[in-house]
């Protein structure tokens, strides 16, 4: 991509009204804008970061052999009285008459709908277990939008429910949903924490939250000496007492998924049964994993960033690498060089960003730090001279020159272990 092509527009300065780091560099690096309180428009830069991670996730919850489908972001009022929800949920449940003056909410999650796809295409035990999930646009109407898109109102969230004949196999799918979100989390390049955890309103028996650790955190996590305790502050209270759980070593974490074992909260208030080997009829018990995957991207920010911008993991960058030409628009020969090296990267499937603005290297090399490219190359008439080109890691403080006929093998063995 051309940056002179690209739409977005970095800023100096955030506006006021950005509270934490993550806030301020998405708008400050051109990747959101906001429509109205807590909702948000996803410029090309930062969907692209959007994309990124949401491909991570589909892999692995592929890999865990589940199932992708998208479901209504509508739901009718039926489905939620049926669960003793529509009235329990409270006010964050955003409610909307259809012109007929029937009742439908916009989801905040999808326990109902999946249960009520279950029931009808569900009907032997020869179907079990199954795991469906989906990646899609959810509503909350926080009574206080703030931070950003860290706490929104719209937001994109994967869904993934599994049903079960009896509570062993859910134990079983809920380890394999554990060691997949570890995965995604891993790969995502995220320093974080699995803790037990409160199902609050989602309900259920089981459940753990993921966190990525970050000083802005939200929520405090504790951990026992030993490494063998680890839960939310209000579970670890809950299971210790208040004294004991303020005595466990803290630390502050953004929470970004959660699992759950709902038992047969909604199977059985909405009669969700399937026929067992004998012929016989089960309440089926459900498990219930949620990822919010707009909120990883400022929780990512959140945990890498310095002062002079964001430092993305290279799995979720928009970019990988960032070209910057020094003086490109003087020099005919050096730009015909850029061009040839850009596509060279571009075929060798190399995410790569071409400053082709005609802009002071300082201003160039600014934006780059701010957007947080892991990786830069520069490229002058002097290195074309001496057949170079400057290299320059995102956190690295020393440039090196290499070769240019070995730039592609360099960068792509460097984004490879990166």
């Amino acid at each position: 991509m051309k940056l002179s092509k690209l739409l977005t527009a970095t800023l100096r300065e955030a506006p006021a009204d950005a509270e934490i780091i993550s806030h301020k560099l998405m708008l400050r690096a051109g990747m959101i804008r906001q429509l109205a309180s807590g909702i948000y428009t996803w410029l090309p830069l930062g969907y692209r970061t959007l994309k990124k991670v949401e491909a991570i996730i589909r892999e692995e919850m592929n890999s865990a052999n589940a199932q992708e489908i998208l479901m209504p972001a509508i739901q009718p009022a039926e489905l939620w009285r049926e669960s003793k929800r529509w009235d329990q949920y409270g006010p964050e449940l955003l409610r909307v008459n259809d012109r007929h003056e029937r009742e439908f909410c916009f989801g905040p999650t999808h326990e109902e709908v999946i249960t009520d796809l279950v029931r009808r295409e569900v009907r032997s035990y020869k179907q079990l277990p199954i795991i469906l999930y989906q990646i899609q646009t959810k509503f909350r109407d926080e009574i206080r939008p703030r931070f950003g898109i860290m706490r929104s109102r719209e937001f994109l969230m994967k869904d993934a429910y599994s049903f079960h004949m009896n509570d062993e196999s859910l134990q079983e799918t809920y380890e394999k949903m554990y060691a997949t979100y570890s995965k995604i989390f891993t790969r995502l390049g995220l320093k974080f924490r699995a803790v037990i955890a409160d199902s609050g309103n989602i309900g259920g028996d089981k459940s753990h939250e993921f966190h990525v650790l970050a000083e802005s955190g939200e929520d405090q996590i504790v951990f026992s000496k030993n490494g063998d305790y680890a839960a939310s502050l209000e579970r670890a209270k809950a299971d210790l007492g208040e004294k004991d759980a303020s005595a466990l070593e803290c630390a502050r974490g953004i929470e970004v998924g959660h699992i759950f074992q709902l038992g047969t909260k909604y199977s059985s208030s909405m009669k969700t049964n399937c026929l067992d080997e004998h012929g016989k009829s089960i309440t089926l018990t459900m498990g219930c994993y949620g990822i919010g995957v707009s909120r990883i991207v400022a929780a990512a920010i959140e945990q890498n960033h310095d002062e002079k911008g964001i430092v993305w993991p290279t799995s979720i960058a928009p970019f990988q690498l960032a070209l910057i030409p020094v003086n490109m628009h003087k020099s005919i020969r050096l730009r015909d060089a850029v061009i040839s090296l850009y596509d060279e990267l571009s075929n060798n499937n190399v995410d790569v960003l071409l400053n082709d603005r005609n802009e002071r290297p300082g201003v160039m090399f600014s934006d780059m730090e701010l957007i947080g490219i892991p990786h830069r190359f520069v490229f002058s008439e002097k290195g074309l001279d001496a057949g170079e080109i400057e290299y320059k890691a995102r956190q690295d403080d020393e440039n090196q020159n290499i070769q240019i006929k070995k730039a592609i093998t360099f960068i792509k063995e460097k984004i490879k272990n990166n």
